[in-house]
């Protein structure tokens, strides 16, 4: 024990295995394009990316007061206002320093503390992009520091195809990642790929790879683009980050890559739940709602602004239901006239009124049976209309126009609107009644704006979808333009990108790169500040969204399940933390119901 303590605390031992650190360090470099910094226990820097990389085997002469709170403790440390941090005070450089933020992971072996592992941000992109994924970067750096750990006592070369290291780090990663050689032979490939090119490990490695770039602009060439990938029987068209790494190269399938689909395909494939495209905290909670509530026959009422995609929600609660294999019917409530609303809705007898057809005809609504009725801008209904429907929804009956008998029908009520019923209710222009009907379970859907990370995302779904539709080849994107969108408010939510995205794919000649200067001038007219400067109503009123969809869930699992311990995993929380939503929502009467079954 004694030994292993002395080697420990002896200086250099991740020197031992630097070559291996030093090609990590240029590989999450080159990856999460940040600095990385990795020093011993006795601050000797031992491998580094830019400035970094100077001094490697000695103790820089800097402040190190981050280092050693990370040493000491052997917890990782997020620090995202460096300057501000206490432990940056005493530092005689802090009013000159030119890191902003700083995320540092202990590598810890047997209780002690070899060094640290430190991600860093030298400007505001860096910044941003540190900010935005602290705590996914920080998973990251954990398991990186366990593989060297793990790798540390063996002393193999360091070439991508024997580095047993490299390996399981490529394996490890959430993307698709293949290793080619100088010759483009594929030397290594993960599980992500092999499923995204569906072919098996032993038909893939070995191969040549031919890659075609289908952007030629060298402002795309560290970013991703859209590359023809020819293998043998494969032919497929990808977005890919292609990196080189010592004699080899390194390709990075994009994250998005699970939404590109086929156009026709798409135009034609039930929505599914994972077509409901954003990783967002918002989306993530709605998505979770719609798999807990879809095979529910309640009511649901979606609501958001224009252009968030409600009838996309609606088709995926469909979809996941029980009522799958029956029709969807879609009505916008506000597109046809008032005086054909109810024909259309309940449909007619024969000989109802003068111009009928002579058979009569089915209405929307039974034309539903067994599946869903989505009405969509609900709050447009004539207050006539709305009483009936109200009837249908209490009796589970319909009277067509003119006719005198009733028709049993069984159906399940999606509706939608970005209209503030309770202001329409309180003006008489909308029933009360049916409200609460309809409303059995809200679904608000966030604005765009409000959706941190999702247009990056939603960008390069419509770029692969329009230039396939359009029949051009796929541009690749500055990243100026991208910031810009990232400002952009979005009034007509994700139709307005997708609206915008077609122009472009239109107007940007093959193979070059859609810049700033290509947006249309009615976007830079009306371009506005960042979400992050959302008003404080705006934040206000998307916490009250957040909080009752998270009510929602609760109140249905209570429903659904007694065991508060089952219920607890199910949302991702603690045992304590759910009482104490329960008590805060006031769904006490729920749980004692619960307990009671």
């Amino acid at each position: 024990m004694s030994d292993k303590k002395t080697m420990h605390d002896t200086p250099g031992t991740l020197l031992r295995v630097q070559a291996t650190v030093a090609h990590l360090t240029q590989l999450l470099h080159r990856v999460l394009q940040l600095e990385v910094e990795v020093i011993d226990n006795q601050f000797v820097r031992v491998a580094g990316s830019g400035t970094y990389s100077q001094d490697l085997g000695k103790v820089p002469n800097t402040n190190n007061s981050l280092l050693r709170s990370v040493i000491e403790s052997k917890k990782e440390k997020i620090v995202l206002h460096a300057r501000l941090d206490p432990l940056c005070k005493d530092c005689d450089g802090r009013d000159c320093c030119h890191e902003m933020a700083f995320i540092g992971v202990p590598v810890v072996h047997e209780e002690q503390c070899l060094g640290v592992i430190s991600l860093i941000a030298v400007n505001p992109e860096q910044y941003q992009r540190l900010c935005d994924n602290s705590l996914v970067f920080t998973q990251y750096i954990k398991h990186i520091s366990a593989l060297v750990i793990s790798n540390l006592t063996r002393h193999t070369n360091s070439s991508v195809r024997d580095t047993q290291l490299f390996s399981r780090l490529i394996a490890a990663m959430d993307q698709g990642v293949l290793v080619l050689d100088d010759l483009n032979h594929v030397v290594l490939c993960n599980k992500n790929s092999l499923k995204l090119l569906n072919v098996t490990e032993e038909s893939l490695l070995g191969q040549t790879i031919d890659l075609q770039p289908l952007t030629f602009s060298t402002i795309a060439e560290n970013g991703f683009v859209q590359y023809l990938l020819q293998c043998n029987d494969i032919k497929k068209t990808l977005t890919c980050q292609l990196l080189l790494v010592d004699n080899h190269r390194l390709l990075l399938f994009a994250f998005h890559q699970s939404h590109l689909l086929d156009y026709e395909a798409l135009r034609h494939a039930e929505i599914k739940i994972e077509q409901i495209i954003g990783d967002s905290y918002q989306m993530q909670t709605v998505k979770r709602l719609i798999t807990q509530v879809a095979s529910s026959p309640s009511s649901i009422m979606i609501t958001g602004e224009s252009g968030t995609g409600k009838e996309v929600v609606a088709r995926a609660v469909h979809r996941l239901s029980a009522r799958h294999t029956k029709p969807f019917i879609a009505i916008n409530c506000a597109a046809i006239p008032e005086n054909l609303l109810e024909s259309e809705l309940f449909g007619y007898s024969k000989g109802a009124f003068t111009g009928a057809a002579p058979g009569g005809k089915i209405g929307l609504i039974q034309s539903a049976q067994g599946g869903t009725l989505f009405l969509d801008e609900i709050g447009d209904m004539p207050l006539i209309l709305q009483a009936k429907l109200l009837r249908v929804l209490e009796t589970r009956e319909l009277q067509p126009v003119g006719a005198s008998h009733t028709i049993k029908v069984d159906i399940r009520v999606i509706s939608a609107t970005n209209q503030k019923l309770d202001s329409k209710i309180a003006d008489g222009q909308f029933r009360e009644d049916l409200f609460y009907r309809l409303n059995v379970i809200p679904i608000p859907l966030p604005p765009l704006y409000e959706r941190q990370g999702d247009i990056e995302l939603l960008m390069h779904f419509f770029l692969n979808l329009h230039s396939q539709r359009i029949g051009k080849a796929y541009p690749g994107v500055n990243n100026e333009v991208i910031v810009a969108f990232e400002r952009y408010r979005w009034p007509g939510n994700v139709r307005e990108l997708s609206n915008l995205i077609e122009y472009l794919v239109n107007i940007v000649p093959t193979g070059e790169v859609i810049d700033c200067a290509m947006l249309p001038p009615s976007f830079h007219a009306s371009q506005q500040v960042h979400s992050s400067t959302l008003t404080k109503e705006t934040v206000l009123n998307n916490n009250a969204n957040l909080k009752s969809i998270e009510k929602t869930l609760i109140e249905e699992a209570l429903i659904r399940q007694t065991n508060k311990r089952i219920i607890a995993a199910e949302l991702g929380i603690g045992v304590a933390t759910l009482y104490r939503k329960i008590k805060k929502y006031g769904l006490e009467s729920l749980d004692v119901k619960s307990e009671t079954l």
